[in-house]
């Protein structure tokens, strides 16, 4: 039933912290899911500094995934996109070719808050790793929510269930958010080859054994896996077909290690175009000594 636990490693961002569980050296990824980072749970008083913001950076051959519990991210993009994420939306962001973004805490640093939310990266299928960049966003009220008893279920992308998400994916995937009281029981259908649990907060148990937050349960394919809460629970689902083997470099994710280094050529080169909306600063390509020259803007 229980393929591999996979505990979050901590890291700090210059800030705040996140919980890298994706990718792992014994198990690099579930499905196309490529990339995990747990943000948070963070307090931010107001006026932090914008040193905490993540500055614009690029990425190619995936599709990143936020999704908040608390609090809110300004998104800014090289397709003009301008788009905050508040609790319960997603914000779906196609690289594709390349794309540029960045990810302000705006909100907190007026007023403070909570931030607890987690972003993911998709990888692309090989035939779609150079598609033309995109972005969609989806507020709560248009992702299907069900609900049963002490379980609250909102499907964020992908199909499970027997419900499909408007949300446009590449690849068969599922990736849900599920609120369980103490208790409570619920079951991840056998739907596709590779799934995982995520424990964002509470603790459940699975085949008798105890989990709690940070912890990622890698599934055995083949069977539906009951779990249920031993506490109350934020528990995501992810799963999905694999999509192949991926080389993943900073923000650069693809079939090819000869795409990576291009890509890299190409922001050190300042041939990516930051976002229309905040092109006064960047983050330098790890290791360089110096900013890319004459960034596009």
């Amino acid at each position: 039933m229980i393929d591999i636990v996979i505990e979050q490693r901590r890291r700090d961002l210059g800030g705040f912290e996140v919980g890298r569980v994706l990718p792992y050296a014994k198990h690099r990824m579930v499905g196309p899911f490529i990339f995990f980072d747990h943000m948070g749970p963070v307090d931010f008083p107001p006026g932090i500094p914008r040193a905490v913001d993540v500055r614009p950076h690029p990425h190619i051959g995936l599709s990143t995934v936020t999704y908040l519990f608390d609090g809110e991210i300004m998104h800014r993009d090289s397709l003009a996109t301008e788009q905050a994420i508040r609790p319960g939306e997603v914000n779906w962001m196609t690289a594709g070719r390349g794309i540029t973004h960045s990810e302000r805490f705006e909100r907190a640093r007026r007023e403070g808050g909570h931030m607890h939310g987690i972003q993911a990266w998709v990888a692309l299928p090989k035939e779609l790793e150079e598609t033309d960049p995109a972005f969609a966003h989806r507020g709560g009220d248009d992702l299907p929510v069900f609900r049963e008893g002490g379980l609250r279920t909102r499907l964020i992308a992908g199909e499970a269930f027997g419900i499909k998400a408007n949300v446009k994916v590449h690849s068969p995937l599922c990736y849900a958010h599920c609120d369980l009281a103490a208790g409570v029981r619920a079951e991840f259908p056998a739907q596709y080859s590779e799934r995982a649990l995520y424990i964002a907060a509470g603790s459940i148990e699975v085949n008798g054994q105890t989990f709690g937050q940070g912890q990622m349960i890698v599934l055995q394919p083949k069977r539906a896996v009951p779990f249920t809460a031993v506490a109350p629970a934020i528990v995501m689902l992810l799963g999905g077909e694999p999509v192949g083997e991926r080389f993943i470099e900073w923000n650069f994710v693809s079939s090819s290690r000869e795409r990576i280094e291009q890509a890299k050529a190409d922001w050190r080169a300042g041939r990516m175009k930051l976002p229309d909306l905040d092109n006064q600063e960047f983050i330098p390509l790890p290791g360089d000594a110096a900013p890319p020259a004459n960034p596009m803007s």
